[in-house]
């Protein structure tokens, strides 16, 4: 699989975008939903990457620049032709993987505290993640989790 920056303009990546945050949308009222649209996506402290399995998009994943040593994933989407294939695993190695080498010393993320949420969790604390308390602009919040881990 090829993980590369993406600049979010092609149709594939669009679809999988719209996909992500339409099946976000019922899982939790409006005020706790932290997933990025397009905007949110392209904006400067983001740097997002699409992973691709030769044409196909896979999925994708990013990062946003919280402070000089703190970074937060964010908007990790597998693709539905790619589920339980390792998609989001080699994703989110890659972002650790880039965190280090940008020098950031923790890594953390906010996701959804409902069953929906339950297979990311599980994700996230096999590299590592615990919870935390809310960080950066982050409010407590019954259907948030939050949590970090060191950057190695």
């Amino acid at each position: 699989m090829d993980i590369r920056v993406d600049t979010l303009e092609s149709p594939q990546i669009l679809a999988l975008l719209r996909e992500h945050l339409d099946s976000l949308a019922p899982t939790a009222p409006s005020k706790s939903r932290h997933a990025l649209d397009l905007a949110g996506l392209r904006s400067p402290d983001i740097t997002f990457w699409s992973i691709w399995d030769g044409a196909e998009l896979a999925g994708f994943g990013a990062l946003r620049h919280l402070t000089t040593s703190h970074a937060e994933v964010k908007s990790m989407r597998t693709a539905v032709s790619h589920l339980r294939q390792g998609v989001a695993t080699r994703m989110l190695q890659h972002l650790i993987e880039d965190a280090t080498s940008r020098g950031y010393l923790r890594l953390s993320l906010e996701t959804g505290s409902m069953e929906f949420f339950e297979p990311a969790r599980r994700l996230y604390a096999s590299f590592g993640f615990v919870p935390c308390a809310p960080f950066g602009n982050y409010k407590p919040d019954p259907n948030s989790v939050f949590m970090t881990r060191p950057v190695n």
